[in-house]
């Protein structure tokens, strides 16, 4: 028997029919599903089956969590799973979604694939991140799926990020701030500041400038064995380091040390799925006359 957690962070009322399909289509193969508890509370006026449970807290007993929501849903699970080896699938109920890739007219096939084993595994990278600063401010969970970003508090003025890889300065970037991306990430806020897309299964990361003032500043791909140092100087007293979606701040010179993590996190990708299928469709590549 399966044991499914259920997790989102919220409900819209065009989802809740969603959530429900998913709980019945699971129940419905003798699974065992458990919704976490802040999420269950949010279901009031749906009628789940009797068997259903609620849990606080993940373990290693779970076979794997199904993600309800959109990408930014994903990121918050991540976090929740950490070291735990949980796959997660994910349902979008959100807008662009190239993590939950799972539309809410494909949850009865998306089931009988999951239940008949119709599926692989994708291992994703993660960057963690540490600093110098004695009250080392950054999240207990440290590291990212999608980027680090280093970026400009309550200010106009840019910022001046020193950058070292491996030891050797690479530059001073004068910019709004520093995106440090995994592959995963390739396809989010790297994307939208010109960063190149790169495949999941790709050993790099990718450094791209936000709104850098050297005209000259590109994206920059690297190992991702290389490890990662900057160090921000700005006129604010502090500056912000973004983990995916967890926020902390920071006294100016600090500096943060990024590597790749010693662990993955499993994305569970259905047999008719693919990284190429999604981008093709959320990218709309080959939308041309011409094809």
């Amino acid at each position: 028997m399966k044991k499914i957690a259920i997790y989102g962070q919220y409900v819209h009322d065009d989802a809740l029919s969603t959530v429900q399909s998913i709980v019945v289509a699971f129940v419905k193969e003798s699974c065992q599903v458990l919704i976490e508890s802040e999420f269950y509370e949010m279901l009031d006026g749906i009628e789940l089956p009797e068997s259903v449970a609620v849990f606080e807290k993940l373990d290693l007993h779970f076979d794997m969590l199904i993600s309800i929501g959109g990408d930014g849903t994903i990121l918050r699970a991540v976090a929740y799973i950490g070291r735990l080896d949980i796959p997660i699938l994910g349902v979008n109920t959100g807008r662009l979604g190239f993590l939950a890739t799972v539309q809410q007219d494909e949850i009865d096939k998306a089931v009988q694939h999951v239940i008949n084993g119709r599926y692989t595994l994708t291992k994703r990278t993660l960057i963690t991140a540490t600093s110098n600063h004695p009250n080392n401010h950054l999240p207990p969970n440290n590291f990212a799926l999608n980027e680090v970003t280093v970026s400009r508090m309550n200010t106009t003025s840019m910022i001046q990020i020193e950058t070292h890889l491996n030891g050797e300065l690479l530059t001073s970037y004068w910019a709004d701030g520093l995106i440090i991306s995994t592959p995963t990430g390739s396809t989010g806020y790297s994307l939208s500041c010109g960063g190149p897309v790169i495949s999941p299964d790709t050993d790099a990361f990718v450094v791209t400038p936000i709104a850098p003032h050297n005209l000259n500043a590109r994206p920059l791909v690297i190992p991702d064995h290389t490890t990662i140092k900057v160090k921000i100087i700005g006129r604010e007293e502090e500056f912000l380091a973004s983990l995916d979606n967890r926020i902390a701040s920071y006294p100016n010179a600090t500096e943060i040390t990024l590597k790749k993590a010693d662990f993955t996190i499993d994305l569970i990708e259905l047999h008719d799925q693919s990284f190429i299928k999604t981008l093709r469709h959320k990218l709309l590549w080959g939308e041309d006359k011409r094809n």
